[in-house]
């Protein structure tokens, strides 16, 4: 299981976090990418994420817009291996995945809590990854949703290959409920004063 960290609350200003999360031996930055239309919040602004550019890590975004497309050609720019746009924002899914792939980047697509696993039907043999949101989209800090691992176990019997990630409430307790490839970890990492103390409770 890897280890994607996100930053979206952190004990530390950008910079520092950044600098921490690449001197430490998580497998993925996760970037919360918002924009105040599809979540009632907005994230750091672009300007913002170009310290990104400075990271040795794997970048996993996860962009909670309404037209992910809009930030293909900055995100392409950064060392991006999976880029993730919402189910439920969008009405153009083929062409965004087609879009994505072109700039040879891997594509997910992330769901709701509430949101079926079979709507992803139609895409999970052009995607390269599902992220099961376990918390409402947009905020840190939140409680692990308990119904999750059924729709995990779900997703897993139709589909066996796809690489499924979870984000959302996530700590050394949380994570011995679900069977994913990837965990997307927040604030019981950023919010500690010892990151790799922290990311290796999750790893045992």
């Amino acid at each position: 299981m890897k280890i994607s960290a996100s930053f979206l609350s952190s004990n530390y200003n950008l910079e520092d976090t950044i600098k921490y999360l690449d001197n430490s031996s998580i497998d993925f930055i996760h970037v919360d990418f918002m924009d105040n239309t599809f979540v009632p919040y907005e994230s750091l602004s672009l300007k913002d994420l170009e310290v990104l550019k400075k990271s040795k890590k794997d970048l996993d975004v996860h962009l909670m817009v309404n037209n992910p497309l809009k930030y293909l050609s900055f995100f392409s720019k950064l060392n991006t291996k999976y880029l993730t746009f919402h189910y439920e924002a969008v009405n153009n899914h083929l062409e965004i995945i087609d879009k994505i792939k072109k700039a040879n980047i891997k594509v997910g697509i992330a769901i709701n809590p509430e949101t079926a696993v079979n709507v992803l039907n139609p895409y999970l043999d052009l995607i390269d990854l599902v992220l099961i949101m376990s918390v409402e989209p947009g905020r840190g800090g939140q409680q692990f949703i308990s119904n999750i691992p059924t729709k995990i176990d779900e997703l897993r019997k139709l589909d066996k290959k796809i690489l499924i990630s979870v984000d959302g409430g996530i700590n050394k307790d949380t994570i011995k409920l679900v069977n994913t490839d990837i965990v997307v970890v927040g604030s019981y990492i950023c919010k500690s004063n010892n990151f790799e103390e922290r990311i290796n409770s999750l790893r045992s």
